[in-house]
C-alpha cells in the first residue's frame, strides 16, 4: 500500500508539474516545442537536481523513461487545451501549489530511502519542490519563485519538515505524506488566497538603501 501510494503521489506530481510549465509556455505563446521543453524541464527539473545531490544515479528518469515520456505527452496535450480555462495564470498558480506540496514530501521521502538523516531529507524535500519552478521561471522569461516576496519556499519547507519529524515519530508512511503534503498545499493555497508573504528586510533609520554597511 505504501509503495503504491508514494509512487501515485510522485507521478501525480510530475503531471502536475508538466502542466505547470506548459501553462507557462502558453502565456508567451510558444510553439509546441516550447511547450514540451518547459513542461518537461519543470516536471523532472527538480526531482533531477535531487536525485544528483543524494548521488541516486542515474536520475530517476534515466532509469525509468516513462517520466519523461509522460512529461513530452502531458506538455504536448496543454498544447492544445490550454486555452479552455479563462484565467491560464490563475490555473498555473494552483498547479504549481499542488505540484510544489507533492515533491516536498516525496523528495524527502526519497532522501530518507536512501539512508539520509531528518536535516537533509527535509532539504531534499525543499529542493524537489522548488528547482522544477525555478527552471521553469528562467526559462520562461518569468521572476524566479525562490525571489518573489510571496510564500512559497516556506510552504514546501512546511510540508517537508511534518512529514520527516512524523516520519521519526513512527507515524504511518501513508499519514504522514498525506500530513505534508495537505500543509504545504494548504499554506501556499492560503497565501495565494489572501496574500501572505514573509517580512522584507527594512533600511535602517538613518541609512539609506545602497549605502555600503
Amino acid at each position: 500500500m505504501f509503495d503504491t501510494f508514494a509512487a501515485v503521489l510522485d507521478w501525480f506530481g510530475i503531471v502536475i508539474f508538466a502542466i505547470s510549465g506548459a501553462l507557462v509556455a502558453s502565456r508567451k505563446q510558444m510553439d509546441i516545442f516550447g511547450f514540451v521543453l518547459l513542461g518537461t524541464v519543470t516536471g523532472i527539473g527538480g526531482g533531477t537536481v535531487r536525485d544528483v545531490l543524494l548521488g541516486a544515479l542515474p536520475v530517476f528518469w534515466v532509469t525509468d523513461p516513462g517520466h519523461l515520456v509522460t512529461c513530452v505527452s502531458v506538455s504536448a496535450a496543454t498544447f492544445f487545451l490550454a486555452h479552455i480555462p479563462q484565467s491560464r495564470y490563475r490555473l498555473l498558480l494552483w498547479f504549481d501549489a499542488v505540484g510544489m506540496a507533492l515533491f516536498a514530501v516525496t523528495g524527502a521521502e526519497k532522501a530518507l530511502l536512501l539512508g539520509s538523516g531528518p536535516t537533509v531529507a527535509v532539504a531534499m524535500g525543499v529542493v524537489g519542490a522548488t528547482f522544477g519552478g525555478i527552471i521553469r521561471d528562467v526559462l520562461g522569461g518569468e521572476s524566479p519563485v525562490l525571489l518573489r516576496r510571496e510564500i512559497y519556499v516556506s510552504a514546501a519547507l512546511a510540508g517537508a519538515v511534518l512529514f520527516v519529524g512524523a516520519s521519526e515519530l513512527q507515524v504511518p508512511r501513508e499519514w504522514a505524506l498525506a500530513a505534508g503534503f495537505v500543509v504545504a498545499a494548504a499554506i501556499r493555497l492560503a497565501a495565494l488566497r489572501w496574500d501572505w508573504s514573509l517580512p522584507r528586510y527594512r533600511p535602517r533609520p538613518g541609512r539609506e538603501p545602497g549605502t555600503p554597511s
